[in-house]
């Protein structure tokens, strides 16, 4: 049977004393790289995700060392993957890192996805604060790669986040911002009655009734379907509800 981690500790050797051994050698250079990649994938094949991390940061640093920013930020990416079995909070720096790199070469795709992640990690966590950050951050990289469904995705995540914190003014404005700005694409325009649903809600977690009737207003101006839909006869229920619990005070 082989032994995975051996081989992955012998090629992590090899390649800390190609490193040693450098003084501008590029053939050292690469062979270093070389062994690291091996290390690095024999850990992975052997599950032994705490080695596997450090080699991917290892190879990573490597790569930055020659100047490929991308080849470093993908190792960034794969020594996140390793830490997500073991460790989310050591994962979120190597996918920052990534994120950073890639931002600084230009691939606002890749950094747009991997910010995402760290925001899925931080939700996973329950730091709802860190969340919204960097689910903010990945909606400003889609925007502008106009990835319009992903930035949605991801500013819906930011409300749904401000929410759960009962910060429902700032939750407001972002799922109005969301619903304002489906009215205006093909592909997003089945959200809608959704996003202003979900804002209507916070206006009724305020406790304001009259904020509520406002905006079921600006709602309707705003997609005049809206008052033939069950989300609006679900928000004008359920603010009648409301008003009868505080008329009874």
């Amino acid at each position: 049977m082989v032994d995975y981690v051996t081989q992955g500790e012998e090629c992590n050797n090899k390649a800390d004393k190609m490193i040693l051994l450098l003084f501008g050698s590029v053939s050292k250079h690469d062979d270093a790289v070389d062994f690291y990649q091996k290390s690095a994938t024999e850990f992975k094949i052997a599950k032994s995700w705490d080695q596997a991390g450090p080699a991917y940061i290892k190879l990573a640093e490597c790569h930055l060392k020659s100047g490929d920013s991308h080849e470093a930020a993908g190792a960034y990416v794969e020594a996140a993957n390793c830490y997500k079995k073991i460790s989310p909070l050591q994962a979120i720096s190597c996918l920052e890192q990534g994120v950073n790199l890639f931002s600084n070469i230009g691939r606002f795709s890749m950094a747009a996805r991997h910010c995402k992640e760290v925001g899925e990690l931080y939700e996973q966590l329950r730091d709802f604060g860190e969340a919204i950050k960097y689910f903010g951050r990945a909606a400003d990289f889609f925007q502008g790669e106009a990835a319009t469904t992903s930035a949605s995705h991801c500013k819906q995540k930011v409300a749904l986040f401000f929410a759960q914190l009962k910060q429902y003014t700032k939750a407001i404005e972002v799922f109005e911002e969301v619903a304002q700005e489906a009215v205006n694409s093909n592909l997003l325009r089945y959200g809608v009655r959704g996003h202003l649903l979900n804002a209507g809600v916070c206006h009724l977690c305020k406790g304001d009734v009259v904020a509520v009737t406002n905006a079921l207003s600006r709602y309707q101006n705003l997609d005049p379907t809206f008052s033939r839909t069950r989300e609006y006869e679900l928000l004008t229920h359920m603010k009648n509800k409301t008003l009868k619990s505080l008329l009874k005070f």
